[in-house]
């Protein structure tokens, strides 16, 4: 992968520190799945499997308790600005119960999720990048 992510400029909004906070914990924590879940497949691409077999791999690496697991190697290395934003995404509160997640993994998924959103929106695709590559190391 490059060592910095491609932003997509999708809307005329350009998203500073302050017009991020104002944005739900939980709408970071949508954006964010989606930027975890395309870095997830990016790198499935390189074991060349079967299509099906991607998805499988893809959806036990992107499910709350992998996410929960993969934030915890990593608590230790974040900023005290990232681990601000990881707390206010787990402490969210979210209106729908999980179907298939403890409730605890769920919480941590949310705040890894918010985290990786806020990093994308500020641009920080080399630290979204470093933090992936060292949860994956784990």
């Amino acid at each position: 992968m490059e060592e910095n992510l491609m932003f997509l400029e999708v809307s005329d909004k350009v998203y500073d520190e302050n017009s991020i906070r104002e944005l739900s914990s939980l709408a970071l924590a949508f954006l964010g799945d989606g930027v975890f879940e395309l870095l997830v497949r990016t790198s499935l691409l390189n074991k060349n499997k079967n299509p099906k077999t991607l998805h499988v791999q893809a959806i036990k690496s992107v499910k709350a308790s992998a996410q929960a697991r993969k934030i915890n190697a990593i608590i230790d290395e974040l900023t005290e600005e990232e681990l601000q934003v990881y707390r206010r995404g787990k402490n969210a509160k979210s209106h729908t119960r999980p179907k298939y997640a403890d409730i605890m993994d769920y919480k941590e998924a949310t705040g890894l999720e918010a985290l990786f959103g806020y990093l994308y929106l500020l641009n920080r695709g080399s630290r979204i990048l470093e933090l992936y590559k060292k949860m994956e190391d784990e």
